[in-house]
């Protein structure tokens, strides 16, 4: 059977319409996970907050393992839930827009590595929880994808959220009290980390032919003869950007 790359063009990039349609499976996968964290809030808050504390991290405890999957679906109180639902929607979106498969593959990733930031090296005696560690790594993520994947788009979006939310980076440093800064780093550390393992791996552009291989000039058509046609040039530096701007309608 034939390998999916054998008839694909040289250019891994998506279509407008695939873009478009990445994009809306990005939203509601957002929109879900949003929902699934305020629903578990609610049942949080219903219960005195007992969820959050038998459910956490707990450093160096080993039956308590698997919480690690648990901690970042509970949040302390509403005022937590809330600091952390904004940057988890935006930073998760722009993770999740060129595929989400991709992104859910990152989101387990993110999870042990910030979860086990936490467990390994939080002062025993305390409960972890929320989503935080989670939005750093997809910022991590976002900043870092665009270099890796080669992609002029991410590219800039990657500078433009870095430079916009750099000061977030001040809560993965010692000496903000209540904030499990271990968590930040964890996390972040995963989305840079992860933007390396899930780059893109599609074949790249092959070189434009110079001649041909015994030397020889190719051919040149006289522009007198029906249906002649000079050859193409070599292609403008700026390619990839006009091709990338118009994959977005602009």
């Amino acid at each position: 059977m034939a390998s999916p790359h054998d008839h694909a063009p040289s250019d891994t990039r998506l279509d407008p319409a695939q873009m478009i349609a990445e994009a809306r499976r990005a939203f509601f996968v957002m929109f879900g996970f949003l929902c699934i964290v305020w629903a578990v809030q609610l049942v949080n808050w219903l219960l005195d907050g007992r969820m959050a504390l038998l459910h956490g991290i707990r450093p160096h405890d080993v039956d308590g393992l698997g919480y690690l999957l648990t901690a970042p679906f509970l949040h302390l109180n509403w005022q937590h839930l809330e600091g952390n639902s904004g940057p988890l929607f935006v930073f998760g979106f722009l993770a999740a827009y060129r595929g989400v498969r991709k992104f859910l593959g990152l989101t387990v990733l993110l999870v042990v590595t910030s979860g086990a930031a936490v467990w390994l090296f939080q002062q025993p005696g305390t409960v972890t929880v929320g989503a935080s560690g989670v939005v750093f790594g997809y910022f991590g993520y976002v900043v870092l994808r665009g270099l890796f994947d080669r992609n002029l788009i991410d590219s800039l979006i990657g500078l433009v959220m870095g430079a916009s939310f750099a000061y977030l980076l001040t809560t993965a440093v010692p000496g903000t009290p209540g904030v499990s800064w271990l968590g930040h780093l964890g996390g972040l550390a995963g989305g840079l980390l992860g933007a390396w393992i899930f780059r893109d791996r599609g074949p790249k552009p092959a070189a434009a032919p110079s001649g041909r291989s015994d030397g020889g000039a190719l051919p040149v058509p006289s522009p007198g003869k029906q249906g002649g046609q000079a050859p193409a040039g070599p292609v403008s530096p700026r390619a990839d950007l006009l091709k990338e701007l118009d994959d977005l309608g602009l």
